[in-house]
């Protein structure tokens, strides 16, 4: 498959679990730039709300004819837009516990309040699609983890990911995350993705390395701030290795497509 086959299989495969058809009311959370929405709507004449915390990507995925607002998902009540049919989340959970939250204690909580919050926007048997990252069974220890570390190796992977996606922790594995869903949901499927992003994350870098005059200028605007800016230095070190694919291959992560019912 090309990437966008492989994009339009997903989509098809997370509507299909959901039991999306013409009609069905969908709640894209999380929704980027709306490819979902985009495929629900088109594909299956769905309608469908999508939220974002970025106002560009709202402004975007508006002049694209798509129902997308600024609003953060964790908190949606029933009283904001209704209930719905279905509900969506492609890589939310990986940004809603904080290392700072985690340290405190709070992880579990904060996916325990956000299973409730869908438990109250969807009808008895409503389903929920999550995609999310996940620490696997080679995950170091967080006092272990250092930017200093032999590159390559999981500690040092791991503290680029921190630099990556500061604020964010993973759920340690699905098992986590599905014990906080009970008892408000039962689980219907559940399937790793980690060998397929493999492969995206491959050809996501391919196509982010293809020579474009205006983009490889940007990067030669960057070169002073490279050479000065030492945290700019480890948040652009993933133009040379991806950490998420290191960790992917060293099953330091996992990836996880989980499918929900309401009980």
């Amino acid at each position: 498959m090309t990437l966008e086959q492989a994009q339009k299989a997903k989509h098809k495969f997370i509507a299909d679990s959901l039991n999306i058809h013409k009609g069905s009311k969908v709640l894209d959370m999380a929704c980027g730039w709306a490819p979902f929405t985009n495929y629900i709507t088109k594909e299956r004449g769905a309608t469908s709300l999508g939220l974002t915390l970025s106002q560009g990507q709202a402004n975007a995925c508006q002049n694209n004819g798509f129902n997308v607002i600024v609003k953060d998902c964790r908190y949606v009540k029933p009283e904001d837009f209704g209930t719905f049919d279905a509900i969506v989340c492609i890589g939310g959970l990986e940004h809603f516990c904080s290392v700072e939250e985690w340290q405190k204690g709070n992880q579990e909580k904060i996916y325990k309040d956000f299973f409730q919050t869908l438990y109250n926007l969807l009808p008895l048997g409503g389903r929920f699609y999550m995609q999310t990252m996940t620490f696997s069974k080679n995950m170091v220890d967080f006092k272990d983890i250092d930017i200093d570390a032999e590159k390559g190796s999981p500690a040092h992977v791991c503290a680029l990911m921190v630099k990556e996606f500061p604020g964010s922790w993973l759920p340690y594995g699905p098992e986590m995350v599905i014990r906080n869903a009970e008892p408000l949901f039962k689980l219907i499927s559940q399937s790793s993705g980690r060998l397929d992003y493999i492969q995206t994350i491959g050809q996501w870098r391919k196509k982010f390395r293809a020579f474009n005059l205006k983009k490889y200028l940007l990067y030669l605007s960057l070169i002073p701030k490279f050479l000065t800016d030492k945290e700019f230095r480890h948040q652009v070190a993933i133009f040379r290795v991806s950490p998420n694919r290191v960790c992917f291959e060293k099953e330091v992560m996992d990836h996880f497509r989980l499918v929900f019912e309401k009980v």
